[in-house]
C-alpha cells in the first residue's frame, strides 16, 4: 500500500515537515513523486520510518541515525532485535522508577522507612541505562564488560552528595569546555584546566584513573560520531578540541 506524506504523517505520529525535513536530510526519500507533485511513500519507506522513529525513542541523534541506516552493512531485521534489546532495558528502567515512587509514597504515609541512598537509586539507575542504550556497546568493546559494569556499581554506590558533586563538575566540564574553545589554544591555561575537570569528573566513575585510558577515551569523542554530535551541538570542531586538550594534559 502507498500513502501520500500526509497520510503517513497522520498514521506515523509526526508532522509532514518532520517527513519533509528527513527527505532533505536524504534520511528518507519518497518512493516517487507522483504526476501531481506529490511525495509517494511504500512498504520499503514505511519500515524506514518506523526504524527512523524507534532510533529517536531511544534518543539517538539524527546525524547517527542517518549514518546507521544508510550504512552498506545495516541490517534490518539486526536493528529490530537491537531496538527490542533496548526497549527491555527502558522497561527495566522505567520499572525501577515506578518502584521507587511507590516507595516514596509509602514512605510519605508512613507506611515504611526508606533510606536516603534509595530515594535516588532510580534516578541513578535511569542514568546508567541511557548511557548504555547509547554508548554501551562501544564502551564495552574498548574497555571489556568487568570495567563498565564496574563503574555502574560505582555510580549506584554514590552518595547524594557524591551525586550532586559529579552533576557540578559535568555543568563545569562543559562550560569552560567552551570559554577553552573560544581561545582556539588547547595548551591554554582554559583548555588544561578543562581537561583537569573531566578527569575529576572520570574519577567518579572509574575505579582507577590512567592517562593512556583518558586519552583513548578523548579519541573516541572524535571517532564515535555520537560522542562528536554531543560535544560541537553548538560549536563544531569542540570535540577535537578537548581531544586535543586532553591528549596534552595526558601527555
Amino acid at each position: 500500500m502507498e500513502y501520500t506524506v500526509q497520510k503517513l504523517a497522520v498514521m506515523a505520529g509526526v508532522s509532514t515537515r518532520t517527513l519533509r525535513y528527513y527527505d532533505e536530510l536524504d534520511m528518507l526519500k519518497p518512493a516517487r513523486i507522483n504526476s501531481s507533485g506529490y511525495r509517494i511513500y511504500g512498504q520499503v519507506e514505511i519500515d524506514q520510518l518506523q526504524q527512523i522513529l524507534f532510533y529517536r525513542e531511544l534518543g539517538v541523534s539524527l546525524e547517527s541515525i542517518k549514518e546507521i541506516i544508510t550504512s552498506p552493512s545495516y541490517n534490518a531485521v539486526q536493528a529490530l532485535k537491537e531496538h527490542h534489546e533496548k526497549l527491555l532495558e527502558k522497561r527495566e528502567q522505567l520499572d525501577s522508577l515506578i518502584l521507587n515512587v511507590q516507595k516514596t509514597i509509602a514512605r510519605t504515609e508512613g507506611r515504611i522507612t526508606m533510606m536516603d541512598q534509595e530515594k535516588f537509586e532510580g534516578l541513578k539507575k535511569k542514568t546508567i541505562d541511557k548511557n548504555e542504550a547509547k554508548y554501551g556497546k562501544e564502551i564495552r568493546k574498548k574497555y571489556g564488560y568487568e570495567t563498565v559494569n564496574q563503574s555502574n556499581q560505582k555510580v549506584m554506590g554514590m552518595s547524594q552528595e557524591q551525586h550532586d558533586e559529579v552533576t557540578r563538575l559535568a555543568t563545569e566540564v562543559m562550560e569552560t569546555l567552551q570559554a577553552a574553545f573560544e581561545t582556539g589554544d588547547p595548551a591554554g591555561e582554559l583548555a588544561q584546566k578543562t581537561a583537569d575537570l573531566h578527569r575529576q569528573w572520570l574519577c567518579y566513575y572509574w575505579d582507577s584513573y590512567s592517562k593512556k585510558a583518558h586519552a583513548g577515551l578523548a579519541q573516541m569523542y572524535v571517532d564515535d560520531p555520537r560522542f562528536t554530535a554531543y560535544y560541537d551541538e553548538k560549536k563544531p570542531g569542540t570535540a577535537v578540541f578537548l581531544r586535543d586538550a586532553i591528549q596534552i594534559y595526558t601527555a
